[in-house]
């Protein structure tokens, strides 16, 4: 098991590269997280929501990703409460005090689907979640030790140098466990280390005396790496194409899901991308200059829809419009676009109903029961495949899907408005692959030329490089003798 001193330590990132060097010495290995708390999901082939870093491992693995890898998942709608997913089936929504006397039956489901694994794999590589060091979540813990404990696992624990203050994480996390756990702590691994690794030794030798503990690798800062990630956006990460042939905006919602629609268009050559966070519409003088504007998903529609109404973003939009530029809505934003949107049973947060933005003719009414299934189709305008995945509570009616975006054997997605100005579309992965990508964005007003120009990677062709990029980053660096005595294996 990986564990972390702090969230983005690196867990996820060790497990994708153990996971994959495993699979290239043809062992069978599948990851594991028991509680994952993420805005960023996946949906697996039998119809179950599990975390995208599951997905993800799963990939590295060479595996397909199953709902026992992420038996339990929360997807917050709230700054006190979330969304539980038990066994990629959303249950109902809890306060985090109500939850926490849920966990013993969480935990149930986590040693079902450990069970589960277990006979089916000779290695699961278990990621934690946060810091096993949180006093106040000790108790009834199924994330971190005490899933270690109740499964006798050994762990491995993890540290971003790059953070600064290193051996004071390593070393406070390990004094804050209880004596059980520290000998469960089999050794540490360093991540993001620039510099000369002569100017750590010392401190490495300081650390094995210290803890009494090995350090099992020191991981370079792997600069430009691409992964997709597993929770909403922690900093705006804009990336700008000074020769851009197109401009793209995304207001940084509050309970922004799945924003990983988005990383083939931020890192697209000649795309000028910006997620916009809190004020900053009002920080460009309540103006912004881009060809297209994308509502992204959310995990609470109508929160976000007032959120934009208080930011400025209606009268914006309503500009926007009127220049002839372009609007595009994925899942959650397809809702923000249309007449009304109801939550008679409260799903999302106070139950009730909110007006729309009124740009497509379309209401939209949240149910219980989420739509969780994989797609395939074909962009109406010009036959270009899409391949994606649904992921919503809700269901939308109204004739602006009369003209729809995609269209599928298996029921067709979307709205065009009649104009050809707005767009919207249920389907995560719009931007996927390459032909569905550049004929988004030639709607959107890049120059067929340009378009055709560019040689785009998929967004799984991307993943595979920085998978294996990580892999051999830790075949390089981590120490696989002392390793492979943690994992039990023999011979390596």
């Amino acid at each position: 098991m990986v564990q972390g001193t702090t969230s983005d330590a690196g867990k996820t990132m060790l497990v994708v590269g153990i996971c994959r060097v495993l699979m290239r010495r043809g062992l069978s290995v599948a990851p594991f997280k028991p509680q994952n708390m993420a805005l960023n999901s996946a949906v697996t082939a039998e119809g179950g929501e599990i975390g995208r870093a599951q997905a993800v491992q799963a990939a590295a693995a060479g595996i397909k990703p199953h709902v026992d890898m992420n038996p339990v998942l929360l997807k917050p709608n709230s700054d006190t409460g979330a969304q539980v997913i038990i066994h990629g089936q959303a249950v109902t929504n809890m306060e985090a005090t109500v939850y926490h006397n849920y966990k013993t039956t969480a935990m149930a489901a986590v040693l079902e689907s450990w069970q589960r694994l277990d006979q089916q794999y000779d290695f699961l590589i278990v990621e934690g979640a946060g810091s096993p060091a949180e006093i106040n979540l000790r108790d009834r813990d199924i994330a971190n030790m005490g899933f270690a404990e109740a499964v006798d696992c050994p762990v491995i624990i993890i540290a971003d140098i790059d953070r600064g203050g290193v051996f004071a994480h390593l070393v406070g996390t390990l004094e804050l466990l209880s004596a059980a756990e520290q000998a469960r702590v089999k050794g540490f691994v360093i991540n993001r280390f620039r510099g000369d690794i002569k100017l750590l030794e010392s401190g490495l030798e300081w650390l094995e005396t210290r803890t009494g503990k090995p350090v099992l690798g020191v991981i370079p800062y792997l600069h430009g790496l691409q992964l997709e990630a597993e929770d909403g956006i922690t900093e705006i990460d804009n990336r700008v194409a000074h020769s851009a042939a197109l401009k793209i905006c995304v207001p940084a919602l509050p309970h922004i899901s799945n924003h990983t629609d988005l990383e083939p268009l931020r890192l697209h050559p000649q795309v000028d991308f910006r997620f916009i966070g809190p004020d900053g519409l009002a920080e460009a003088g309540g103006t912004i200059d881009a060809d297209l504007i994308i509502l992204p998903g959310s995990k609470n529609v109508r929160g976000d829809l007032e959120w934009l109404h208080r930011q400025g973003w209606v009268t914006e939009i309503n500009r926007h419009l009127r220049y002839g530029g372009k609007l595009l809505g994925i899942c959650g934003g397809l809702q923000m676009l249309g007449g009304w949107i109801h939550d008679p049973n409260g799903i999302e947060g106070k139950p009730g109903s909110s007006p729309g933005l009124g740009y497509l003719d379309l209401n939209t009414e949240l149910t219980t029961e989420k739509v969780l299934r994989q797609r395939e189709g074909l962009l109406v305008s010009d036959g270009s495949p899409v391949i994606g995945y649904e992921i919503h509570a809700g269901v939308s009616r109204g004739n602006a899907f009369n003209q729809p975006l995609i269209q599928s054997t298996a029921g067709n997605d979307g709205a065009v408005s009649a104009d050809g100005q707005i767009a919207a579309s249920y389907w995560h992965g719009l931007f996927d692959e390459p032909p569905s990508c550049a004929a988004l964005l030639e709607w959107a007003g890049m120059d067929a030329e340009t378009t055709a120009a560019e040689s785009l990677l998929s967004s799984s062709e991307r993943r595979e490089l920085a998978i294996n990029r990580i892999a051999d980053s830790l075949e390089e660096h981590l120490n696989w003798p002392r390793l492979n005595r943690v994992l039990g294996i023999v011979d390596f």
